[in-house]
């Protein structure tokens, strides 16, 4: 036993030096874990292990060969108390019951939801026979029907009539938590209204830094063209709530939708654009650059404007995570360290894990990172290259290349991720960004700093109208991309182990050092294997008994209505893969048998999905001919007939989504809530 023991420490001997862009590893897995629990830790748990990451921390420096052991057991140990502290700290009043009232709140948000229509985020919510101490802090309606009469504003006190419930959990077992999501962005209640907003009291006096972003947006769309101003609008202070649906789609299908969000490349473009004007500023001035440190001095004007960035844009999520990473490289300047490294990357994902734990589980930390991580990497490598084998390559195509390989890199690594989160894979998503990321970084960014420097003196409108002709063609490559045939294929959503093993095997090719790192291709070939052999459940029960959808062997799910639910319908055919509407997949086959009733075959039984009073109407003869019988409603007396599986409102509330997977002895069941567990976000059901 003494000799593999020796071994093992051996082998980590001869990884000194390389340990710290482990750390996020470590304390990402701890994080990881406890978002997997089915139950919450009690304080006690967590104190303890409190104690035993403080312990081992402290026994790691008493023991210097077996140190990183012991400290990665820690960073374990901490991701998990971490994670579990922010849980509680953002606790907030969650609705408990579906309202239909007046809803009376102050607008601290605008975007749009996946239909297009205007939402509103509201503070400081009143709602109808509700004490202060059970309403919800936030909570956001979308605007249907004609809303005319109002123009909304920020910070405007608005009054409404309009329907709220409470944040919906997984559409299907293991599936994307919209409870969890809206628990950390203090959401209690979400819904709608086909009422007009009225307004009750206007803004108050002053500026706030929402009203102010906003002011900025309506002053940038008004300055630019229709087509290009909703864009630059998103990308200079965050606001795409004028961005149609139709813009969205081509420059997802194009993968070019990054560049909306005000993520690592739009801060990086910048502050480096700064950094760089600011030195050749001071080189100007001999007198002045010969005594004063400018590279230092560049740092810090950089890093203030990725400051002002982060607070004029709303301070998202990828903001803030753009903005760690950006503060981390250049305070390796102020300190005379090399300014992009792995250990850099470490630092900042440390950073933002710590902060904001629950960004870990999210398709842009992930994106964020592993293009990151990628492109330090490969680039690092480089630098290994012999610089006479460098030089042969002319200086004039230099630039060309780093582009195209940056684009290569950054694709390659965030594709697998996209895939997992978004199901569907942009073929000519290299050319797409070719054509448009330098453009972005040449022209657009720095002729924003450009606006927001004459701004004061009112000539903004400068550094607008050079971004117009390059916005515009970023949009038509997006267009003419995405019309390309076969510019997307789609692809089924895995097994929830497939991006831990592919993360783990890339981690450990990139960090490694030595020939063993090649053992990293082994999780990643099997995550491949996992992805690629997975099955879709057969049947999904969706968690309101308002849709059922059962998968065919050819032409993919069918579907028990052609609307209603929407939401769900469209998660379920995306995470099949399957691109259709939802009348397309509700027409795939004879389902409808009279109003508020829809039979399916699911193996060799017969399915019955009965909604509203039509349906539980005829219940009983929907018993008497089916083996398993839906109800989009409460079951009267809560029994039904004899001989008779019913899955009522109130049993699928509980429960949440079903998912039914045919076997030799009839079907298996898993319900959303059974994978979750009971955890604080989905405790209101």
């Amino acid at each position: 036993m003494r000799q593999p023991f020796e071994w093992g420490l051996t082998v980590l001997d001869g990884q000194r030096g390389h340990l710290l862009p482990w750390m996020p590893v470590f304390f990402g897995a701890g994080v990881g874990g406890y978002f997997a629990l089915r139950t919450e830790p009690t304080m006690l748990h967590l104190s303890v292990l409190g104690a035993v990451a403080f312990g081992l921390t402290l026994a790691s420096f008493r023991w210097v060969r077996g140190g990183p052991v012991l400290l990665a057991l820690a960073l374990v140990a901490m991701g998990c108390v971490v994670a579990a502290y922010r849980t509680h700290s953002v606790a907030a009043p969650v609705l408990d019951f579906r309202y239909y009232g007046p809803i009376e709140g102050r607008i601290v948000g605008m975007d749009r939801s996946s239909s297009d229509k205007l939402r509103l985020t509201l503070s400081d919510v009143v709602l109808r026979r509700m004490a202060p101490a059970d309403t919800p802090g936030r909570v956001r309606v979308s605007l249907h029907g004609d809303q005319s009469a109002l123009t909304p504003q920020p910070g405007m006190t608005v009054i409404l009539t309009g329907h709220l419930s409470p944040p919906q959990g997984p559409v299907e077992p293991g599936g994307f938590d919209f409870q969890r999501q809206a628990w950390f962005r203090g959401l209690g209640a979400v819904g709608y209204t086909r009422t007009p907003v009225l307004m009750l009291e206007p803004a108050a006096p002053g500026w706030t830094v929402f009203r102010l972003r906003m002011a900025l947006a309506d002053g940038i769309r008004a300055a630019m063209p229709e087509t290009t101003g909703p864009f630059a609008a998103a990308i200079m202070v965050g606001d795409r709530s004028a961005i149609g649906q139709g813009q969205l789609d081509d420059l997802r299908a194009s993968n070019l939708a990054h560049l909306l969000a005000i993520s690592g490349l739009h801060m990086g473009l910048m502050t480096g654009f700064v950094f760089a004007a600011l030195r050749v500023g001071m080189a100007l001035f001999p007198a002045f650059a010969l005594r004063w440190p400018t590279k230092k001095i560049a740092a810090v004007g950089a890093l203030l404007a990725g400051l002002i960035y982060l607070i004029l844009s709303g301070g998202a999520v990828a903001t803030f995570r753009a903005f760690i990473m950006v503060a981390v490289m250049f305070a390796a300047v102020l300190f005379d360290r090399r300014a992009i490294t792995l250990r850099s990357v470490a630092i900042a994902a440390l950073i933002v894990m710590a902060t904001r734990p629950e960004d870990m589980l999210g398709p842009g930390f992930q994106m964020s990172f592993a293009a990151t991580t990628a492109l330090v990497a490969v680039f690092g490598a480089l630098r290994e290259v012999p610089y006479e084998t460098r030089e042969k390559v002319p200086r004039w195509l230099r630039p060309a290349l780093v582009v195209l390989l940056s684009s290569f890199v950054a694709g390659l690594a965030t594709a697998p991720i996209a895939a997992v989160h978004f199901n569907q894979v942009p073929h000519y998503g290299l050319i797409a960004n070719l054509l448009s990321v330098p453009v972005m970084g040449a022209v657009i960014m720095p002729a924003a700093v450009l606006a927001a420097c004459l701004s004061p003196l009112g000539l903004h409108w400068i550094g607008l109208a050079i971004m117009h002709p390059a916005i515009a063609w970023i949009l038509e490559v997006a267009e003419r991309v995405a019309a390309l045939p076969g510019a997307l294929s789609f692809l089924p959503t895995p097994p929830i182990v497939v991006l831990p093993l592919l993360a783990l095997g890339a981690l450990t090719v990139i960090l490694w050092q030595g020939r063993a790192r090649f053992l990293g291709a082994i999780p990643v070939l099997l995550s491949g294997l996992i992805w690629f052999q997975g099955d879709r459940p057969d049947m999904l029960i969706a968690a309101t008994g308002g849709l059922v959808g059962v998968m065919t062997e050819s032409e993919g799910r069918v579907l028990s209505k052609a609307r209603g639910e929407g939401f769900v319908a469209r998660s379920w055919l995306e995470n099949d893969g399957d691109p259709a509407d939802q009348d397309v997949a509700h027409a795939r086959a004879e389902v409808e048998d009279g109003r508020g009733r829809a039979n399916l075959s699911f193996g060799t039984m017969e399915v019955v999905h009965l909604w509203g009073k039509s349906g539980l109407a005829v219940l009983d003869e929907a018993c008497a001919e089916a083996d398993l019988v839906i109800l989009g409603s409460v079951l009267e007396g809560g029994a039904g007939p004899a001989d008779c599986t019913i899955l009522d409102a109130d049993v699928l509330r509980e429960r949440g989504a079903l998912a039914l997977t045919l076997n030799a002895d009839g079907y298996t069941m898993r319900a959303a809530y059974d994978v979750a567990g009971a955890r604080p976000w989905n405790a209101v059901r």
